[in-house]
């Protein structure tokens, strides 16, 4: 069943992990590679908030110098083993957490070069670089679309993985490639499947800026502020509720969370794990574009389009092993408190640009 919207208080809280002995005096390091990205951003700012101090690695492609507030900056290329063996001897940190990738499903079908070029080789260069200098926990950004189309919803870690498009193979090889480095090097992974992310940091201060955008939320936004004409939905003649495609939305802060969860389990000796990353909760898109309208006042023009292929109908997390292994569940539970965190910092973002 699709749950209903429900009200969205506001303002909201940002939930805070438990922490080890940490100082300022005495940092403990974590580098983050993209962490001047969307969700490396929010995870830099929850890490910090948890004592610990990220170091920021990225080239900037992508990625905002302006959104690298808590930590040192260390502009450079995971591809440069080089360079992350300097930042590796200059920190010693005590985990990577690994978000640089290119993200854009449509772009690695029509350029999977690019994809399997950076995805796959950058990551294979930073767990080289990390076992040639000792570095043995890591937790990397992996998505759901590792499963293809799958076989019982909601999804399962024992689904099988079948890829549908590069972006989704190549985020399956970093899982390969971590499952041998960790037999053959003792290295230890958490593996966390992202379903959608989404919403933004409750202070506006740090939010989604893709270009060019095409997520949902931020996309009915644009339209909803005149950014944008109109927006394209894709099939109403699905077999769920209301004909849309039905995701499993999470909240940036809650996959900020889970990261520092999963940093925690592995320094306290877990072992290596693949973990659905999820509300448990499905939303339609046409309850998203409800949402977006009751948030910002605004009734959207929506023009329907025919399916686009390989969209699943239905795709939602069991969540069950990640609240089992981490200690970890979801706070962002309401999609309207998603989008009306989203529409706060797009609206500031907008006023100051």
């Amino acid at each position: 069943m699709i749950p209903q919207i429900n009200a969205f208080p506001i303002p909201y809280q940002v939930i805070k992990t438990d922490t080890m002995n940490k100082t300022q005096q005495n940092p403990v390091y974590i580098v983050v590679t993209g962490g001047a990205g969307y969700i490396g951003s929010h995870t830099c700012k929850a890490l910090s908030a948890a004592g610990y101090t990220p170091v920021v690695v990225d080239n900037l492609v992508s990625g905002h110098k302006d959104a690298v507030r808590w930590g040192p900056f260390e502009q450079g290329d995971v591809h440069d083993q080089g360079f992350l063996r300097q930042v590796f001897k200059t920190y010693n940190p005590i985990a990577v957490i690994h978000f640089a990738a290119f993200i854009e499903v449509g772009e690695s079908v029509s350029n999977p070069a690019k994809y399997f070029e950076n995805n796959v080789g950058g990551s294979l260069a930073l767990l080289s670089a990390m076992t040639e200098c000792g570095i043995k926990n890591i937790v990397f950004s992996s998505t759901c679309a590792v499963y293809g189309e799958p076989q019982t919803v909601p999804i399962q870690e024992t689904n099988p993985r079948h890829p549908l498009n590069p972006y989704g193979k190549t985020k399956f090889m970093v899982e390969l490639m971590l499952e041998d480095f960790s037999k053959a090097y003792g290295m230890n992974y958490v593996a966390l499947r992202y379903f959608n992310a989404c919403g933004a940091d409750p202070s506006a201060e740090i939010g989604e800026r893709h270009d060019p955008e095409t997520h949902l939320i931020p996309r009915a936004l644009m339209a909803a502020a005149g950014k944008a004409e109109g927006l394209h939905l894709f099939g109403d003649d699905y077999d769920t509720p209301d004909g849309t495609c039905v995701r499993d939305y999470i909240h940036v802060n809650d996959l900020a969370q889970a990261h520092i969860k999963g940093v925690e389990y592995l320094s306290g000796g877990g072992k290596s794990v693949c973990l659905n990353l999820g509300t448990g909760q499905g939303t339609s898109v046409k309850q998203v574009i409800a949402a977006v309208e009751n948030v910002t006042g605004k009734t959207l023009d929506v023009t329907i389009h025919p399916r686009r292929e390989g969209d699943a109908p239905i795709l939602v997390a069991q969540p069950l092993k990640v609240q089992e292994t981490l200690g970890f569940s979801t706070q962002w539970n309401d999609v309207g408190q998603i989008v009306a965190s989203a529409w706060a910092f797009h609206k500031k973002d907008w006023d100051e640009n």
